[in-house]
């Protein structure tokens, strides 16, 4: 019987609990719904959900299943137990192998089957086990890192099939205990058997030159390498000192080549290097990292004065984006001549400048301007009025659900390895801030999944209140390797990004977790802020005066009196404690926003804890004094009329408005927009304006206005389960479906759904490849007419299926959308 049908029925023999349980873990097994038990037993067997499901799995349950895989045949029904499994796994025993299975079950990931043919009186009292169909190709050509067999090899290998015969002539000639052998395949075999034993490997490797057992290990995880010149041709009989490891594997067939730069490691040698076992390395237990210390204390100092930094240094990067917008390239993201002009503002390098800027983006401070092609700081942002703990949140809930990887800019696009700057081409371009290759759609779930890695860790670590486990990218990935073992190469190109994007949030500090980073991976937003605004300084809101023309702030000084300070003055120094210094270019500066030497003077006296020191008091009266007698201005365009009426009558005209008409004289009036446009209105309005000069200079009005700052970025974690609704709704439909409707043979009737349909014929299509057994299709021509058809298939990709008929010894490839059913023709003989 099919093995989906097989899970259907076994699907549909479950408690209403399990079901339950399967779909908390594998939600996408009823997203969207799903009919009946066959369509849910051929979504469990799909390729995509399977490989989400394994995913999740750790190395012990990953072990145990790809051991099942090798140790069983789904093709013949050979299936397995704990105690043959224990056979291939060193150091595991019945009862947990037992257990791992059951877990497995649980996920419909394995399902009972019955004992292998020729089993002892003792199997009945077993439990036998079989993957599902699609683990095959789902777990590729070298599970549990073991490469294919010999006989694979020479099947799939013709390079290695011309000379293997040849290869075994040598090695029988030469002494070793190979048969000779006359044909590929038997070739492949008497490898096959010569290798199988790990005593005789051993002393076969004690003779090998330097180095071998060194290049081997290499092999420990994965069973292809890369080896220059890997094809060429090594004798047995080459003797010398000139005979490195490479040439010594190969002349034995130790080593198979797969093209001019790759080899593999077959699997019986694999097998025998590891001690005769598919699984060396057991353990129930995730590994123990070698941790560092700190002390709770100085983990809360750095915790809090990264966060005060980062709200301050944020504040900053609005207000210089507001003052000049970011321009961007023409291939996306801002250049480096932009980011070095903003980190010199902030006064810090360009990575902090280029997380922050990643940062103000993602949480919706600042936008792309479609119009300008500029980064702008949107108008009515409510971030900048908030308290200090509910900016935090901001940008933490944002941070967490954004699918960018602020950490990537700066760094090779496409993983390339870095290139020296005298060096670099366009192939090797690094990410440029706010650019498109900064995106990451598996971002979120490696965040959250890192940060409960922290919190596990330091859990783990059961250290006094007064101390704090320190915690590196070497420890979260060895931890991120062993529970969730597929996903390790994804972890490892964000771990050391996020950690630092972690510890600029204040959710690190000092390496190790924060009492702020538990709670937010805990899902405790709100003890996290409650945390935060306990700790937390307040903003201030003053100054120190002094006489050498400087304000000092002695801390965290509130957003908006650092904006206004900034406006009459030039930061310098890092930090809280900011010194900022006044001088005519600075006070010039407040002077053209539209402020006044009163103004400016009353400012200073409401937020100084000093008196005003009249060196500075006299430069602002001073600068005031000679500032505007020449005034500059931006014109696009001018009016002129002799009507001095019609000119003040078009000022207050409302439709004009766009035009932004200023009036400079009694008969003259300057536009913003150029004079074609300007015409254009005018024209609009009933008048009759003459252009003296049409080929001025564009400028584009009506831009559209950018939206306000929007809602709070509130957070959710990635869903790992449906609601309860949902999953009691699903219940309801799969149990209102009898098996009635199953057809005497198990096959569904002709209504059976288009997803189950598929599942089933691929199946049935890749069985019959790999046996070489025939199938019985019914195909559908291109004018509607079904015939049923006897044909061998041979490969199935593209959505084609490629086919030998024997009644016409021909081959042809037939569409599978043609298709309409497909089954073995030994099940439609019975």
């Amino acid at each position: 019987m099919s093995l989906i049908r097989a899970l259907s029925k076994e699907l549909e023999a479950r408690s209403d609990e399990s079901l339950r349980a399967l779909f908390a873990a594998r939600p996408d097994l009823i997203s969207p719904g799903v009919p009946d038990f066959p369509a849910l037993a051929a979504r469990a067997s799909a390729r995509v959900s399977v490989q989400r499901a394994l995913e999740r799995l750790n190395r012990p349950q990953m072990q145990v299943l790809e051991t099942l895989h090798l140790c069983t045949n789904t093709d013949t029904g050979h299936s397995a137990s704990a105690a043959v499994l224990k056979k291939a796994i060193a150091g595991s025993t019945v009862a947990a192998i037992e257990q791992l299975l059951q877990s497995l079950h649980d996920l419909a990931l394995v399902q009972r089957a019955e004992p292998p043919h020729g089993a002892g009186p003792g199997a009945q009292r077993q439990r036998f086990y079989l993957p599902v169909s699609s683990l095959k190709d789902v777990v590729g050509i070298y599970p549990a890192g073991l490469g294919r067999s010999y006989t694979e090899l020479v099947r799939l290998q013709p390079a290695f099939a011309q000379r293997v015969v040849q290869l075994v002539g040598e090695l029988h000639r030469s002494g070793a205990a190979v048969r000779a052998a006359t044909t590929p395949m038997d070739a492949a075999l008497a490898l096959q058997h010569w290798t199988s034993s790990p005593e005789a490997l051993q002393a076969l490797l004690a003779t090998a030159p330097e180095r071998t057992a060194a290049l081997l290990a290499r092999f420990s995880n994965w069973a292809m390498g890369a080896v220059p010149q890997a094809q060429r041709k090594a004798s047995v009989t080459t003797e010398g000192h000139d005979v490195g490891p490479v040439d010594w594997l190969l002349a034995r067939g130790l080593l198979v080549p797969l093209d001019a730069a790759h080899v593999e490691l077959p699997h019986s040698v694999g097998i025998s290097l590891r001690g005769g076992a598919i699984i060396d390395n057991f353990s129930l237990a995730p590994p123990v990292p070698t941790l560092g210390v700190t002390t709770a204390a100085l983990r809360r100092n750095a915790a809090l004065g990264a966060i005060a930094e980062t709200l301050r240094l944020t504040g900053e990067v609005l207000h210089a984006v507001r003052d000049q917008p970011l321009a961007t390239l023409r291939s996306g993201g801002v250049g480096i001549r932009e980011m070095r002009r903003l980190s010199e503002a902030l006064r810090v390098d360009q990575r902090t400048t280029a997380l922050l800027l990643e940062l103000c983006a993602l949480s919706g401070l600042i936008r792309l301007d479609p119009d300008s092609s500029c980064w702008v700081q949107p108008p009515q942002l409510e971030w900048l009025g908030l308290p200090r703990q509910e900016q935090w949140l901001w940008l933490v809930n944002a941070w967490l659900a954004s699918e960018r990887a602020p950490s990537l800019v700066g760094g090779p696009i496409n993983g390339q390895p870095a290139v020296p700057a005298n060096h670099r081409t366009a192939a090797a371009a690094t990410v440029n801030a706010l650019s498109a290759e900064a995106q990451r759609s598996d971002a979120p779930v490696i965040r959250k999944r890192i940060l409960e890695i922290l919190r596990e860790l330091t859990l783990e670590a059961e250290m006094p209140d007064d101390a704090a486990p320190v915690l590196n990218a070497e420890a979260v990935l060895q931890r991120a390797e062993w529970s969730q073992p597929r996903m390790a190469r994804r972890f490892s190109s964000l771990i050391s990004g996020v950690l630092a994007e972690a510890e600029l949030l204040g959710l690190i500090g000092s390496g190790a977790l924060s009492q702020l980073g538990a709670a937010i991976a805990a899902d405790a937003p709100d003890d996290a802020m409650d945390l935060l605004g306990e700790h937390l300084p307040a903003a201030l809101n003053h100054v120190l005066l002094q006489a050498d023309l400087t304000a000092v702030a002695p801390g965290y000084l509130a957003p908006d009196l650092a904006e206004q300070l900034l406006r009459m003055a030039d930061a310098e120094g890092q930090g809280p404690a900011t010194t900022y210094r006044f001088s005519v270019e600075s006070i010039r500066r407040a002077l053209d926003s539209g402020q006044d030497a009163a103004a400016i003077l009353d400012f200073l006296r409401r937020h100084s804890a000093t008196a005003v020191p009249q060196p500075l008091q006299y430069l602002v009266e001073d600068t005031a004094a000679r500032h505007g007698k020449l005034r500059v201005g931006a014109a696009a365009s001018f009016i002129q009329s002799d009507d001095e009426a019609a000119l003040s009558e078009l000022c207050r005209e409302a439709a004009a408005s766009s035009l932004g008409l200023v009036r400079i004289a009694p008969t003259v009036l300057v536009s913003m927009a150029s004079p074609r446009q300007t015409a254009l209105v005018l024209r609009g309005l009933g008048l009759s304006p003459a252009v003296d000069d049409a080929g001025s200079a564009v400028v584009r009005l009506n831009r559209t206005a950018p939206p306000p700052g929007g809602g709070r970025p509130v957070y959710s974690a990635p869903r790992t389960a449906l609601p309860d609704a949902d999953v009691s709704a699903q219940l309801a439909v799969l149990r209102s479906h009898a098996p009635a409707g199953m057809s005497p043979n198990g096959s569904r009737p002709a209504g059976a759904g288009s997803e189950e349909a598929t599942q089933l014929g691929l199946e049935t299509l890749h069985k019959a490849i790999r046996l070489r057994q025939k199938v019985v299709m019914n195909v559908v021509d291109s004018l509607g007419n079904a015939k049923l058809e006897t044909v061998v298939p041979v490969s199935v990709a593209g959505g084609r299926v490629r086919v030998f008929d024997p009644a016409k010894d021909t081959e042809r490839v037939l569409s599978i959308h043609r298709i309409i059913d497909i089954e073995a023709a030994e099940e439609m003989q019975q």
